[in-house]
This record gives structure tokens, C-alpha cells and sequence, in this order.
């Protein structure tokens, strides 16, 4: 992955912050994810007053890639903080992490965090997930 997609993801990111509906939390996340087919994918969380129901930005990229065809993929970019203002790294919940698995190759998937300081954190999905559950353990 080179430079300028990581850029692009981290931009798509932010501008998804935009659209995040967080009425309760006021914490609002967006998340671009890359295809291996070279698009990108944009999420935002969306919460719901019921709180089970709500979704993260993560999971909303990847729902909104599968259901355009895509199932291949290469890196995800995630940016959130306090009425969309970015402050520090905002690292993705235990559920999209599971969610990843299903989809991504763990030791080659790429997650990037950036905080307010365009300090700019990057880690495979095994990384932050080790040990993960995906649809490899169930051909064992």
C-alpha cells in the first residue's frame, strides 16, 4: 500500500465524520475502507436510542462494500472524536475487529489511526486481534 491510497483513506475518513448520526455519544467516527479492487468504501457510526441496534463506522464500510460486491480487502482507515473533532486515535471496537476477520487476511489487512496531531499509527489486523476467530477455523 503506498503512500497516496493511505492518504486517501485517512481524507475519506474524515470527511465521513461528517455524516455520523450520534445523538447520544456525540462521538462520532468515520472509516474508509479499500477494496482490493481499488475502491474505497465509506462508513460513519450511526446510533439508535435503543443502543443494541446501532453500528459502528467500520462495519457500516464494510456492509456498504459487500453489498456493492466487494469482498476482498485491503486496508481501513479510522479516524473519531468528541462532535467529530478528532483528538486522539480512535482504534476499532471487538466486533469490527471480528468483522474483519471474516473478510480480511489478518496478518496482511492494514488498519490506520490518525489522531490530532496527523501523528499517524498503523497495525495488521493480527496485531490488534491475535488469536482471531475467522472462517479458516471452521474448515479445520
Amino acid at each position: 500500500m503506498n503512500d497516496s491510497q493511505k492518504e486517501a483513506l485517512l481524507k475519506k475518513a474524515k470527511e465521513m465524520l461528517a455524516f455520523s448520526y450520534t445523538p447520544y455519544s456525540h462521538f462520532n467516527v468515520g472509516a474508509a475502507l479499500l477494496s482490493k479492487s481499488g475502491k474505497i468504501f465509506g462508513g460513519c457510526n450511526i446510533e439508535n436510542a435503543a443502543y443494541g441496534p446501532s453500528n459502528c463506522a467500520e462495519r457500516t464500510a464494510f456492509f456498504n462494500a459487500v453489498s456493492s460486491g466487494e469482498k476482498s480487502f485491503e486496508a481501513i482507515a479510522v479516524v473519531g472524536g468528541p462532535d467529530g473533532q478528532i483528538k486522539d486515535f480512535c482504534p476499532p471496537c471487538g466486533v469490527c475487529r471480528q468483522v474483519m476477520m471474516e473478510f480480511c487476511k489478518p496478518k496482511e489487512f492494514l488498519i490506520l489511526l490518525q489522531n490530532d496531531q496527523g501523528q499517524i499509527k498503523e497495525f495488521t489486523l493480527e496485531e490488534i486481534l491475535p488469536l482471531g476467530f475467522g472462517p479458516a477455523d471452521l474448515e479445520k
